[in-house]
């Protein structure tokens, strides 16, 4: 093991891979001269050159038509967005293109592709600029959607990805490209798909994934921990396809649960969670499921109304107690 940047951790991933199959590209603005926009690219255009580390114009719909076409022709693009806020330009391509085009074409052309960049907010950057589209992207049939929460998660679920014969939407933070993590020196892999219990408990159950998970759940579970609470935590990694039998399966043991997300609510990942676990669950569990997300409104500018729309500690710690019927 040895202690890398997240950012690191991607560029490691890209790196091995596109030493094993040249078929792979990566595309994007500034990702090769520039070295990338928040340095995840460092150094590869030197390696690889600079039609296999291409720079783009700002035209992201037509560069991810770019990488469909291309990914139905035998190629695998990697294509990086500043922001997925400037995914929206492209989401025809990807909505109505890249995830339709297996079925559409009866099996004949695929889009392996991964669509990365960050996701949510970092500051003041005002609205247009600090949106969560996972659950968005979760809802087309035909695409995966990842959201890695540390360095080693971002290292492994990206290899899978690249290596994935399917679109993949694969997101980011910008406030966490330059966490440290454990990563090991070795190769390896971790499977699209599967839910990591990041902490055993009895009491409760905390669902989250992302940057939600350094940034909120673990303050709140060392809060909850020093009240004497056992709180059960789960990392999603991916929000499709959902590990909704790893949250079962807690659920069951801790017969409550928190879902803490960074999206407006409505129609969000926890939603479908919190129907999930009342249709499979509902005799197992002791209180109603409870959300956390932000506030159902743009993100604001003043960092005073930043910190009241996003979720917190407070808000997480204030909703285990509420379902463990804690007064204190």
């Amino acid at each position: 093991m040895r202690e890398i940047q997240y950012r690191e951790a991607l560029r490691e991933a890209m790196n091995e891979e596109m030493r094993k199959d040249d078929k792979i590209f990566l595309m994007g603005e500034e990702v090769a001269e520039y070295n990338g926009a928040y340095k995840v690219s460092q150094g590869m255009l030197d390696e690889f050159g600079a039609k296999r580390v291409i720079d783009t114009p700002i035209a992201e719909l037509g560069f991810a038509g770019i990488a469909i076409g291309a990914a139905m022709n035998g190629l695998r693009p990697i294509v990086e967005f500043m922001t997925f806020n400037f995914s929206l330009v492209a989401i025809d391509q990807i909505i109505n293109g890249a995830a339709k085009i297996l079925s559409m074409s009866g099996g004949q052309f695929g889009a392996p592709i991964v669509f990365r960049g960050p996701t949510g907010n970092a500051g003041q950057l005002g609205a247009q600029h600090s949106q969560n589209f996972e659950n968005w992207f979760a809802n087309c049939p035909g695409l995966k959607v990842v959201v890695p929460a540390n360095p080693y998660d971002a290292k492994g679920l990206l290899k899978s990805s690249i290596i994935d014969n399917n679109p993949i939407i694969f997101m980011e933070s910008e406030l966490m490209y330059g966490d440290k993590g454990d990563v090991p020196a070795e190769e390896y892999y971790i499977e699209i798909g599967k839910a990591n219990v990041v902490k055993q408990g009895t009491d409760v159950t905390i669902v989250s994934f992302g940057k939600m998970m350094s940034r909120v759940v673990q303050p709140a579970v060392d809060a909850l921990t020093k009240d004497g609470i056992s709180v059960e935590v789960i990392d999603l990694r991916t929000v499709r396809p959902i590990d909704f039998e790893a949250i079962l399966t807690s659920v069951k043991k801790t017969n409550r649960l928190v879902v803490v997300e960074e999206a407006w609510p409505l129609a969000s990942i926890s939603s479908e969670i919190a129907f999930h676990v009342q249709k499979n669950a509902f005799d197992y569990l002791d209180a109603p499921v409870l959300r956390i997300t932000c506030a159902d409104v743009p993100l604001p500018y003043a960092p005073t109304l930043i910190a009241a729309s996003l979720p917190n500690a407070e808000r997480v710690i204030k909703a285990v107690k509420e379902v463990m019927y804690v007064t204190k």
